[in-house]
């Protein structure tokens, strides 16, 4: 008798249907892992987003001072200030005019028609004199030196009330612009955003969701207040969210609220 090798039909059945079986089973796990990773990677991009906007704000408005007048603008969804620029440090004791002192180059140079406050301190014994004056800077000559040092002759506008004593070496001088934070959109998306005066809008980090920033202004007491003169704190709530969906099938989302102890 010949012998015959090979699988009989049932035998092939048996094993196409346990390959079905393995098959079905190894995608079901790729599936869920891919999941899994979709809504982990949705998290992280999420949580760096809240961190992202935390220090960017925070690094901003720590700076500002509602009694001085910093707060240009406030609302629920953006917050305009002056944001602080260059500076300078004057370094020399004795006015060289009613309005024209020398500073000491700290970081980029200060810049023609720049807003500026400049440091008055009339008694260094006391801080009850101290008062941040606010003038523009009409002429600069970046060819000058403090002890060695490069530095820029500044000669401010007619306007600055100075005293010839009221400003002494190592004041400050700083440049400032209005700066708004607030919610943006590009496209379909939204995000944190940054816009300078004259300028447009920059997306600084997200996407966020559609009311992905709220603002709150608080006084000294930590009671809301809508006059920017009073605002000690300035409290900022970031929403983020995505397509991807957890475990239990909802939408990845997170928040974050920081509140902001400002310069007063």
């Amino acid at each position: 008798m010949r012998s015959r090798d090979g699988f009989t039909f049932l035998e092939l059945i048996v094993v196409s249907v346990l390959a079905v079986v393995i098959i079905s089973a190894s995608l079901g796990v790729l599936i869920v892992n891919q999941r899994v990773f979709t809504a982990q990677t949705a998290q992280i991009q999420g949580t760096q987003a809240l961190r992202g906007a935390a220090a960017i704000l925070t690094a901003e408005l720590r700076e500002v001072s509602g009694p001085l007048g910093d707060i240009v603008m406030m609302s629920e969804d953006s917050v305009r200030v002056r944001g602080q620029r260059e500076y300078g440090i004057i370094c020399e004791d004795a006015a060289l005019g009613t309005s024209e002192w020398r500073a000491l180059k700290m970081g980029p140079w200060l810049k023609v028609n720049d807003s500026v406050f400049v440091l008055a301190d009339n008694n260094g014994g006391t801080a009850a004199d101290d008062a941040w004056i606010l003038t523009t800077i009409a002429t600069l000559d970046s060819t000058a030196t403090c002890y060695g040092d490069p530095s820029q002759q500044i000669v401010f506008a007619d306007n600055a009330p100075f005293a010839t004593d009221s400003v002494s070496s190592g004041a400050l001088v700083r440049s400032f612009t209005h700066v708004t934070y607030g919610l943006m959109q590009r496209d379909s998306a939204f995000f944190l955003g940054r816009r300078e005066k004259g300028g447009d809008w920059s997306p600084l980090v997200g996407p966020i969701t559609s009311n992905g920033i709220t603002f709150r202004y608080l006084d000294a007491l930590g009671e809301p207040t809508t006059t920017a003169t009073d605002v000690a704190q300035i409290e900022a709530k970031i929403r983020t969210s995505s397509d991807a969906v957890d475990s239990l099938g909802n939408p990845v989302a997170d928040s974050l609220t920081i509140r902001i102890e400002t310069r007063n």
